[in-house]
């Protein structure tokens, strides 16, 4: 089965960076994009490893990227014993659309990085 959206957004917050228990990284952040002419949608974002190495270094609040990744459905029960639902995004590829150039050396081509 195919599994594999694309959007293009703001980034809400500058990204979140933590490390498994093994030491790997972790990046997460809300994408704003337009999900109709009047309103917008947010997904949560999600890449590991060198990816979100790249995320922590290069992406801010307000920049604008384009993802592919796949679709996430995350499932709970709440202490009364509601079911709920949430989705993410697990990303496979970013591209920078505009950013501050924070994190780019001067002259760096934004399609030089290594990831």
């Amino acid at each position: 089965m195919l599994n594999q959206t694309v959007l293009t957004g703001n980034l809400g917050a500058d990204p979140e960076v933590f490390y498994s228990s093994e030491g790997n990284p972790v990046a997460s952040f809300n994408l704003a994009f337009k999900s109709s002419k009047k309103k917008t949608g947010w997904i949560k974002c999600v890449c590991f490893g060198r990816l979100a190495e790249v995320t922590e270094k290069h992406l801010h609040r307000g920049a604008k990227i384009g993802i592919l990744g796949t679709l996430d459905q995350q499932k709970w029960e709440t202490d009364e014993g509601a079911t709920r639902s949430s989705f993410q995004l697990i990303i496979t590829s970013i591209e920078f659309i505009k950013t501050d150039g924070r994190g780019f050396e001067e002259n760096q081509d934004k399609d030089d990085i290594p990831f």
